[in-house]
């Protein structure tokens, strides 16, 4: 019991804790940054193309084309027996073109950052 009342005596007279003031202890700092970013596009690109109307073509060399040409034509060799070269084109109404065609972009990002700060 005379143990506990001396503790309490002791503990009574002794001083009460003091709160410190917290000053920062650094002149300069600094904070890096990296962010690294991939960015992937898929697209599928899917045409169709249609014709309205009758095409017709004709090109050739030793040919002799008349002004008006049109499908069954009668046409004749400039020179007959020498080489030549003919190509008749005949498009009807209805598709023209098909594509398809799927694309992938990729971008690959990397931003790094310093910050530098003094007191």
């Amino acid at each position: 019991m005379k143990q506990a009342i001396l503790a309490g005596l002791l503990l009574g007279m002794a001083p009460g804790a003091q709160a410190a003031s917290v000053v920062p202890n650094f002149t300069t700092g600094v904070v890096t940054s990296e962010t690294t970013s991939r960015t992937e596009v898929t697209e599928v690109i899917n045409v169709v193309e249609y014709s309205n109307a009758n095409s017709y073509t004709v090109t050739g060399t030793n040919i002799n084309i008349p002004n008006s040409p049109a499908p069954g034509v009668n046409y004749t060799q400039v020179n007959p027996g020498a080489p030549f070269q003919f190509t008749e084109t005949l498009m009807t109404p209805g598709i023209s073109s098909v594509t398809d065609m799927t694309r992938t972009s990729i971008t690959d990002s990397y931003t790094m950052t310093t910050s530098v700060f003094t007191q």
